[in-house]
């Protein structure tokens, strides 16, 4: 097998230097990635969260804000990426398990260089802020598993991440909420 190459560092002499990718020889094409996160709560602390919100108000509805924002601001945060135009991001948070909460991010876009980063942006701030609105409660919450689990375009073209549920629709649907409490917990009623 052939050494790979990581294609935004350039030898130069003696050392190596770090450079934004020229994608302007690549064609524009349909890309897209997934990345997830989890969030595990102490024993018995999420379903009163989920019941009634957290101290801070609607924790989920915010956290699926923030992770929406952030991916859109990728390039700002992580220094070599391209600063990219996504056409959608998608935050989806459910319970996976009595004490977890897990959150998926899936980004897309039209264009020359994939999303990964912007998809495990995403996941990841709106993990860090259902962390932050609630810690008051108990700072021992823990983020964890922050991971892309699909991306799809580009040269590998499809690429997914082994043992995840591949059928994200029917796991949150399964293991949702109602859209009434669902209601509920997005306005901190």
């Amino acid at each position: 097998m052939p050494a790979r190459r990581l294609s935004h560092v350039q030898q130069r002499r003696r050392s190596a230097e770090s450079v934004m990718v020229d994608v302007s020889e690549k064609t524009a094409g349909a890309r897209s990635a997934c990345a997830l996160a989890r969030v595990r709560f102490p024993k018995g602390l999420l379903a009163p969260i989920l019941r009634r919100g957290g101290p801070k108000g609607a924790i989920l509805e915010v956290a699926r804000i923030a992770g929406s924002q952030a991916a859109k601001r990728t390039a700002e945060l992580i220094p070599m990426c391209h600063p990219l135009g996504l056409d959608v991001v998608e935050i989806e948070i459910a319970p996976a398990g009595r004490d977890v909460l897990e959150l998926r991010c899936t980004a897309r876009l039209v264009g020359k260089t994939g999303v990964e980063m912007e998809a495990l942006v995403g996941a990841s701030i709106a993990a860090l802020t259902i962390y932050d609105m609630t810690k008051a409660l108990d700072p021992g919450i823990v983020i964890e598993n922050v991971r892309l689990v699909e991306k799809r375009g580009g040269k590998r073209d499809l690429w997914q991440a082994r043992g995840v549920a591949r059928d994200v629709t029917r796991r949150v649907a399964g293991r949702g909420l109602s859209a009434k409490r669902q209601s509920r917990i997005q306005t901190g009623s």
